[in-house]
């Protein structure tokens, strides 16, 4: 209950903590997929490639996110934007990599030579092919790895208040600087809410998406 006075009293600043948050999952999202899904299609016609590409990511995914932060400040600060946002939004992109591009590389290596076979039976070339048939088959995984990896950053995102960049984060933060449990459960409490709503956002997308054949196909198979 005094998490909840906590919220309705301090509305006006959650409210710009939210924004905060939102903007920097959104585009570091966009330019994310913008990367890993013309990457993940790109390396399904090169396996040893596409090894490289998906270790290297999941290299990405091991490093703590403090410590990319604490990689990146220096490096950063030589083009004055050390702390802030732009790290956070970096880290964000970086992150979301693995997610994104290895979904979309299965995705499209997963559909079926018969698929492919009758699309260029019709005459499709290679980009008529990917197009037509590829994408629009693969487009349900790819929603997955884009629901997994905007999940993921609302994580990250808190943990980015640590070096300037804001959002719900700074409630979580200052709270534990200064003992304040109200202000660290509100925060807690708003990102789990945030990374609730965008999980089930996506995943309605995610069905929208998915091509009517295929969810037939799903419930004979159950």
């Amino acid at each position: 209950m005094d998490t909840l006075n906590f919220i309705i009293k301090n509305y006006t600043n959650v409210l710009f903590l939210t924004w905060e948050h939102i903007f920097m999952v959104s585009i570091s999202l966009i330019i994310a997929t913008a990367i890993g899904v013309p990457l993940g299609i790109v390396i399904t016609k090169n396996e040893n490639l596409a090894k490289k590409v998906i270790n290297g990511a999941n290299i990405i995914m091991t490093v703590p996110s403090i410590a990319l932060f604490g990689l990146m400040m220096p490096v950063l600060a030589l083009i004055g934007h050390g702390l802030g946002k732009v790290p956070a939004i970096i880290a964000l992109i970086l992150y979301s990599q693995l997610p994104i591009i290895r979904n979309t590389y299965v995705a499209i290596k997963n559909v079926s030579p018969s698929m492919r076979n009758a699309g260029r039976g019709m005459g499709m070339n290679r980009w008529q092919l990917l197009k037509e048939v590829e994408i629009p088959i693969a487009i349900p995984v790819i929603v997955a790895g884009l629901r997994t990896a905007a999940v993921m950053n609302i994580g990250i995102a808190a943990i980015a208040a640590y070096v300037g960049a804001g959002g719900l984060g700074v409630y979580i933060q200052n709270g534990i600087d200064r003992v304040y449990p109200e202000m660290i459960l509100a925060g807690a409490l708003l990102v789990s809410i945030f990374a609730i709503l965008v999980d089930a956002g996506m995943a309605l997308l995610e069905r929208a998406l998915t091509p009517t054949g295929i969810l037939i196909q799903k419930r004979l198979s159950e």
